[in-house]
């Protein structure tokens, strides 16, 4: 791609997505907006286009359906401009697991695991092909422990940094970039609408200082980028330890402390 490429961000109406939105419109960027809500994304679009002189095209979608799912997975397989995949769309959950419905579990995995997993692959073929671009995929740092609560959330933001990871090491040698961004809470809507108060969070991060970390990242080449940990030796940390456990798996036999079990 000898000129800027062109960037899809999904969930790009409001909070963390619609800041990727203004970066990298600042940077001269043309945008693909994707999300819910039509009249917001053309406001944005709008401001953008005038205040930073990019191209803006909008692209009205609700991402847990399987035809708008299969929308904008055509748009990122068939616009070779589209170089980065912002992968930001995503909700939250109120409520023990016991007291969440099936549906609303669905409709989470769908948008938070399904559809993220699907736009990637959309896209990856293309970006291997041409040796070049990105896919930044949103998790969370609930996604690193399931001590932190909200369950079904946890789980699908777990998905995300496993997928994340592994594309890595699948495309990276192809020259495609993929990165993992890990919040903790910020100020962005997902909470109202989950009908979590924010006033229960003691910390919050700013939205505008969350994506400028994350682009920090992105413009290091981290694979994961967790912008509220401090000490950053203790990912390294974590990373030997999960690989020294991987060391110790011998597959050919259980372990001792299993083998006495239906001895009798």
């Amino acid at each position: 791609m000898t000129q800027l490429s062109t960037v899809l961000i999904t969930g790009a109406s409001s909070g963390i997505g619609a800041v990727y939105a203004e970066r990298f419109a600042q940077r001269g960027h043309d945008l693909v907006l994707v999300a819910r809500d039509g009249a917001r994304l053309e406001s944005l679009a709008s401001r953008l286009r005038t205040e930073h002189g990019v191209a803006v095209d909008i692209l009205r979608a609700d991402l847990t359906q399987a035809d708008d799912i299969r929308l904008v997975e055509a748009r990122l397989r068939d616009d070779a401009s589209i170089g980065v995949l912002i992968n930001n769309a995503g909700i939250a959950q109120s409520g023990s697991f016991v007291e969440q419905t099936g549906d609303a579990i669905e409709r989470l995995i769908t948008l938070n695991t399904t559809a993220l997993a699907r736009l990637a692959n959309a896209i990856a073929p293309r970006l291997a092909q041409a040796g070049e671009g990105s896919i930044v995929n949103i998790g969370s740092v609930v996604g690193l422990a399931p001590e932190l609560g909200m369950t079904v959330y946890g789980a699908s933001k777990a998905f995300v940094l496993f997928l994340s990871q592994g594309l890595s090491l699948e495309l990276n040698p192809k020259g495609v970039y993929v990165q993992a961004v890990l919040p903790a809470a910020t100020r962005t809507e997902i909470w109202e609408r989950a009908g979590i108060d924010t006033n229960a969070i003691p910390e919050m991060m700013d939205v505008n200082e969350l994506v400028d970390a994350a682009l920090g990242g992105f413009d290091k080449r981290e694979p994961v980028t967790i912008p509220p940990l401090h000490d950053d030796s203790a990912w390294g940390t974590l990373q030997a330890a999960r690989q020294a456990l991987l060391g110790g798996i011998k597959q050919s036999h259980a372990a001792e402390r299993y083998r006495s079990v239906g001895a009798h």
